[in-house]
């Protein structure tokens, strides 16, 4: 039985689809290196444990469980990054529907929401991750920052937006400058894909 449970997705455009904002370099890397080895990094430790189980062998639970905490939530939003992003020629730079409303009731206005996520996107200690959440049992939106790719995530909140902000995502492209980095990104933004996930 073959006991690999995550899978390396393909990508819903080309490696060149998001360029200029993303070139397709950074896309190649960001894809082929650094997502697929937190798939396979997942996978090892899931190994690592049942061959433990099988074996009766010590394990140090501590060590794997925060590994495969970073490479599950690695993947994870990785694969929910890919499909939140759409080619510049066929993605809506401008929310409509049900999240329009939402982002609107919550922030006061979709500029004002634009601008506070790209400052919680600015402002990640390190490497990590902006996103926009749904907290369904307060009926509200919220901005979370996430460190490395599980540190200060919110219970129960539902990730619809996230962005990365390691330095992997964007430095071939645009140096140290995550500024414009994140302003670009607004660009690729695939709104659609957005409201589907806050409504379903």
């Amino acid at each position: 039985m073959n006991k690999n449970l995550y899978i390396l997705p393909q990508l819903p455009y080309p490696y060149d689809g998001l360029e200029p904002c993303i070139s397709s370099e950074i896309m190649t890397l960001h894809h082929q290196k650094h997502h697929k080895s937190y798939v396979d990094n997942a996978n090892k430790l899931l190994e690592k444990i049942w061959e433990a189980r099988e074996k009766n062998l010590e394990l140090d639970f501590k060590s794997v469980l925060k590994s495969l905490s970073f490479n599950v939530a690695g993947h994870t939003l990785h694969c929910l990054f890919w499909v939140v992003m759409a080619p510049t020629n066929s993605g809506k730079n401008q929310p409509s529907g049900k999240i329009l409303e939402a982002i609107e009731n919550e922030f006061g206005s979709f500029n004002q929401f634009k601008k506070e996520f790209s400052q919680a996107a600015l402002s990640v200690e390190g490497s990590g991750w902006a996103a926009l959440t749904y907290d369904k049992e307060n009926d509200k939106l919220l901005i979370m920052q996430m460190e490395k790719h599980n540190l200060n995530y919110y219970p129960e909140h539902k990730i619809l937006l996230p962005l990365d902000v390691w330095e992997h995502a964007y430095y071939l492209d645009y140096k140290n400058d995550r500024v414009k980095y994140i302003e670009s990104w607004w660009e690729v933004v695939n709104w659609e894909e957005v409201e589907k996930r806050f409504i379903i």
